[in-house]
């Protein structure tokens, strides 16, 4: 069944995506909870008309956020924590972890934009990299170093 999403769903797409569920995926969680409706003919229309209008918008504020590609791009990210034996840290660094230390460089990323490479979770110290999402067509990617305390 094809539906048109009307709210960003993990795993599924973007708003304004058209996609192709299982019916009752669409008609029991992405319709009730108004995170899609029904692709009809009609639907489609409005659609195609609403993204040639946001098509400028986007293009705008893709420029205004090559300022913070860039300097995410030229950021030296030191993350510092305790280590124990082997490397070993003594908790872990994920996605919240990673937007405090953005958050001071006065980069303001939400952590659901932010997603380690191979892994969610790194237990040990060493160099990382991690892609964040600035918008739907811009993703930097963001290389950091776990350091010992």
């Amino acid at each position: 069944m094809e539906v048109i999403l009307k709210k960003d769903v993990d795993h599924l797409g973007f708003i304004d995506d058209i996609v192709n569920v299982k019916a009752g995926y669409a008609r029991n969680f992405l319709i009730p909870k108004k995170l899609a409706v029904y692709a009809s003919q009609s639907e489609k229309k409005i659609l195609e008309e609403n993204l040639r209008q946001k098509e400028q918008k986007n293009q705008l504020l893709i420029k205004g956020l090559e300022k913070v590609k860039n300097q995410i791009e030229n950021l030296k990210l030191l993350i510092k924590s305790k280590v124990g034996d082997d490397n070993k840290l003594f908790g872990s660094v994920n996605s919240a972890t990673i937007e405090k230390s953005l958050a001071q460089n006065d980069i303001n990323i939400d952590k659901k934009f932010i997603s380690i490479n191979n892994t969610n979770i790194i237990k040990t110290t060493g160099s990382f990299s991690a892609k964040v999402r600035l918008h739907r067509d811009l993703i930097v990617e963001l290389n950091f170093e776990v350091v010992s305390e």
